[in-house]
């Protein structure tokens, strides 16, 4: 298989696509002028405690106060199977079973260190938690942690006991990390080095946080190029292709710092042609913000996002089937599961979503669907949760979100409608 990490650069805006042989899987795109916040770390003061919503409102130096529910405070975590279990990605940790009263963890006028967990969107301030996660390349460190987990995506039994032996033998008793993915077949020296810079780092915000007053942004986390190489540069990418002469000169920077070796898979386009127009991402692009997406048998799925949850439909179409009327639906549903992951993920749909596949009989057919659906899924790196198929072919599911989805980013409401 062909993998590609596309960076295009333009002076408004930064664009990343992932390309596996022709198709884009991934896409993002951050706007210069609202750079993201997730990951962030800031030196806050709350400023209001809810009890009946046991959460607070603490002012982080933005436009809006940021909301910080009681699971998102710290304490001493105990629970070790969830750190088991999660993914790189997952690096928000567990909620406790029984949570603490607000009113007992926090008072107004009191200073907190805090990180973006969720941007803003719509008319909701940021998400903060006090649960410190700062990702690098091969581990996520966590300061207020003392365990080891390892990415679920590594299968290996053998590999998974190598690595957390390794990293729990060399790390500081006090700290916790999560091995990434990046980190399968890594020797001791490579991960070893990475530990020390991000517990550098961490000594560094301690600092900084020592030092400042609230509100105040105590950490930065990479922006768009950097995030996009660190994240999804894996050995699985074939060539990392960029635009920006800069932007060149910043990654084989990064790259020779933390991922020596991998500089020959980095090339500068220097084409006539848009990079996104050359590699046929930009056409990819505009589909991604259409309600329709047709389906390879005929059928088609409606994409319908409102504030509170996304809808999709699913219609046969054009799709008449061979043989009789409940195979063209199951075969339509079945194609159905694969184009709707792809498109959670293309278009970084996140929240609530409701899918209202067509009416089937057989109970033995909805199952094969839903299994469909969650082995679809299993691709995704956000964290999803599909619950049982209802009566009338409903399936509710959430997928984790923690950015605005392009729709958001490249669309603006119709004054008209």
């Amino acid at each position: 298989m062909t993998t590609e990490l596309i960076i295009g650069v333009r002076p408004y805006e930064k664009r990343v696509a992932l390309v596996e042989n022709g198709i884009v899987t991934e896409l993002y795109v951050e706007r210069t002028s609202e750079q993201g916040l997730l990951g962030n770390i800031y030196k806050g003061r709350v400023i209001k405690v809810l009890p009946g919503m046991e959460a607070a409102f603490v002012d982080i130096g933005l436009d809006r106060a940021a909301f910080l529910h009681v699971s998102d405070v710290y304490e001493e975590v105990k629970e070790l199977e969830a750190l088991l279990n999660v993914t790189e990605s997952e690096e928000k940790l567990p909620a406790h079973i029984h949570a603490p009263l607000i009113q007992e963890l926090l008072h107004e006028g009191q200073e907190v260190l805090v990180q973006v967990s969720k941007e803003p969107m719509g008319g909701k301030g940021a998400r903060i938690t006090s649960y410190i996660s700062i990702p690098g390349r091969h581990l996520v460190f966590l300061p207020r942690v003392n365990q080891v987990g390892v990415s679920r995506r590594i299968e290996s039994e053998g590999e998974r006991k190598r690595l957390k032996d390794m990293v729990s033998s060399i790390k500081p008793q006090e700290y916790g990390f999560i091995v990434r993915t990046a980190s399968e077949g890594a020797d001791q020296k490579k991960i070893k080095t990475e530990m020390d810079f991000l517990l550098k780092l961490w000594d560094n915000i301690q600092t900084k946080n020592s030092k400042v007053s609230a509100p105040a942004l105590v950490y930065k986390e990479l922006d768009t190029t950097l995030r996009a190489v660190r994240d999804l540069f894996t050995q699985e990418v074939n060539k990392l292709i960029i635009d920006s002469k800069e932007e060149y000169q910043k990654i084989l920077e990064f790259i020779d710092t933390f991922m020596p070796g991998l500089e020959h898979s980095v090339e500068l386009y220097e084409g006539q042609e848009p990079l996104f127009d050359a590699y046929g991402i930009e056409m990819e692009l505009a589909r991604a913000l259409g309600k329709k997406v047709w389906l390879r048998s005929g059928g088609y799925i409606v994409i319908e996002m409102t504030e509170g949850f996304t809808a999709i439909d699913v219609n046969t179409g054009r799709y008449v089937g061979k043989r009789d009327l409940e195979e063209t639906i199951l075969k339509t549903n079945l194609e159905a599961t694969k184009e709707i992951a792809y498109q959670l993920r293309l278009r970084n749909i996140g929240g609530i979503i409701v899918i209202d596949f067509i009416d089937m009989e057989k109970e033995c057919d909805r199952e094969k669907v839903l299994r469909a659906l969650r082995k679809a899924l299993k691709k995704d790196k956000s964290k999803t949760h599909v619950l049982q198929m209802s009566e009338l072919g409903l399936v509710e599911m959430t997928r984790r979100r923690t950015r605005e989805s392009l729709n958001q980013i490249l669309c603006e409401p119709c004054f008209y409608c």
